[in-house]
């Protein structure tokens, strides 16, 4: 069965940054776009950035662009954000999701907070 491990997570203060981690299984994964959503507190969930099967183009929301990073490794079947100059805004849970099947997969979530 597809499977998504989200990993990385934590506390880290207004300016720092963080990777994140999600290890993919039960799927081609090279054959799939893969992404990150998040949702905050109280918060809709929201797509933060999607990555081609092959990684060669991405899509960033506004709120991201420039900050985080989206990279894949199809040897590993693991897709990685790098998130730099974090923001209090950006807390939130985090999601690796996949489309596989007809259908939206995700990750249990790894927490991410910004705070001094």
């Amino acid at each position: 069965q597809v499977q998504l491990v989200e990993s990385g997570g934590g506390l880290v203060q207004p300016g720092g940054s963080l990777r994140l981690s999600c290890a993919a299984s039960g799927f081609t994964f090279s054959n799939y776009y893969m992404g990150w959503s998040r949702q905050g507190p109280g918060k809709q969930r929201e797509l933060v950035v999607l990555v081609t099967a092959t990684g060669g183009s991405t899509n960033y929301a506004d709120s991201v662009e420039g900050r985080f990073t989206i990279t894949r490794d199809n040897a590993k079947n693991t897709v990685y954000m790098q998130m730099n100059s974090l923001k209090s805004v950006d807390t939130s849970v985090y999601y690796c999701n996949a489309r596989v099947g007809g259908a939206t997969r995700w990750g249990q979530g790894t927490q991410v907070t910004v705070s001094s």
